[in-house]
């Protein structure tokens, strides 16, 4: 079994909670054991869950696991802190703010020899499965994600890292991807912050990545995407998984825990993930330059 303490008990904390008192039957997530939840604010106890402290977690010898899901801001000192204590770390998109710590956090947790699991479940929805399918085998000759949602709380970092969820789609469909072009419209007094980043594909084909928030809009995703053969307008619906998508991560997650995940898969996901956190702070860069 697995010790595990869930850092941060808002929504992600509290599914995480949920999930491993009730782990899907005869998958590795049965292996996962809730110790205790960290959080700043002093709390009763949480699905029948205690808090404990932070030297608690890190000193004890029954926590071999930490769920991250606390502000993105904060994501990287406690991923660090407990891949220093010699355990395995589960943390919501994305880990860090920048490319190079995510480098030294990996760097970190080989040197350890824990697994650093990075969630994405925006690559589990039924509807993201059922567009990869469709976009399968044909030539893109041009495409555009356009995001909209409510405005950020305060700690969630810059769009292109807020909104890494938009660009890991595209970097799964499409291939690596560099940057031409970007800009950022901010209106404080409304509240309301709008990305544009141009991006280009290995061979050259353009795409348009927009994340727009503001309190009240619409949470959507607006797809066009041009092919050789035929044009995708909006993401193909589809009916929803009998698995819960952060059951799934946490199956994923857990598969990787019982050496179950090929050391290829695992190379694979980390070049992914890295590329993604390298286009959002390159992205950041040109919008401030």
């Amino acid at each position: 079994m697995f010790g595990a303490v869930v850092v941060g008990i808002g929504t992600a904390g509290w599914v995480r909670i949920r999930d491993m008192l009730a782990p899907l039957p005869g998958s590795p997530a049965e292996q996962l054991s809730v110790k205790g939840f960290i959080s700043r604010r002093k709390l009763d106890t949480q699905q029948g869950v205690a808090q404990i402290s932070v030297d608690e977690a890190v000193n004890s010898n029954d926590i071999n696991v930490a769920f991250v899901c606390t502000e993105n801001e904060s994501h990287e000192e406690n991923v660090r802190m407990f891949l220093q204590a010699g355990k395995h770390v589960c943390v919501e998109y994305p880990m860090t703010m920048n490319y190079k710590a995510a480098v030294d956090l990996w760097n970190l947790a080989r040197e350890k020899g824990v697994i650093l699991h990075e969630e994405h479940i925006e690559l589990l929805t039924e509807d993201y499965k059922e567009l990869k399918r469709q976009t399968e085998g044909k030539v893109l000759q041009e495409a555009s994600l356009h995001f909209t949602g409510g405005a950020l709380k305060p700690g969630f970092g810059f769009l292109a890292f807020s909104g890494i969820a938009r660009l890991t789609w595209l970097v799964e469909l499409f291939g690596e991807l560099s940057v031409t072009a970007a800009t950022v419209e901010e209106d404080s007094a409304n509240n309301y912050t709008k990305m544009t980043a141009k991006l280009l594909t290995s061979d050259n084909r353009p795409l348009t990545w927009i994340e727009e928030r503001q309190p009240d809009l619409p949470r959507a995703k607006n797809i066009n995407f041009r092919f050789d053969s035929c044009t995708l307008t909006q993401i193909p619906p589809a009916p929803r998984g009998g698995v819960g998508l952060f059951m799934q991560d946490l199956v994923l997650f857990s598969a990787k825990l019982a050496g179950q995940v090929s050391p290829e898969e695992l190379q694979r996901e980390r070049a992914r993930i890295l590329h993604c956190l390298e286009v959002a702070e390159r992205i950041r860069e040109v919008c401030q330059s």
